[in-house]
């Protein structure tokens, strides 16, 4: 089992940056694909990005592809979303997740195929 962690969001202009961290508990962090996933106001929680147990295959949604970066550092626990040239469309709670899966290392999906999830970090961006 794994616990999850979010710190990083905030308040920020449009076209501005945050970065947010996920920190895992456990000592077998990397065994976990791990994903971020995103609820804005009213509407259903929707995929970001994934990254695979080694942290060597990332994927994004569209809409955020160029501009957010998925990594890991397993020596850490933890996982990071480096947000650039924010939107306000980008606005929501940000949550990590985190799932074991035998035969996938990364898992590229909706929040039913993920196990863990932290309790989430609000990204707010001003236009």
């Amino acid at each position: 089992q794994v616990q999850l962690v979010e710190s990083g969001g905030g308040l920020v202009q449009a076209g501005g940056s945050l970065r947010l961290s996920c920190a895992a508990s456990g000592r077998t962090f990397s065994r976990y694909a791990m994903g971020w996933f995103r609820q804005p106001p009213g509407k259903e929680r929707e995929f970001v990005a994934a990254i695979s147990r080694s942290g060597g295959s990332t994927y994004y949604q569209l809409s955020v592809k160029g501009r957010f970066t998925i990594s890991r550092d397993n020596a850490e626990n933890t996982v990071y979303l480096q947000m650039n040239s924010l939107k306000p469309e980008d606005m929501a709670v940000y949550y990590c997740a985190a799932v074991f899966h035998p035969s996938r290392t990364v898992v590229v999906g909706p929040p039913y195929e993920y196990d863990y999830w932290g309790q989430g970090t609000q990204v707010t961006v001003s236009s």
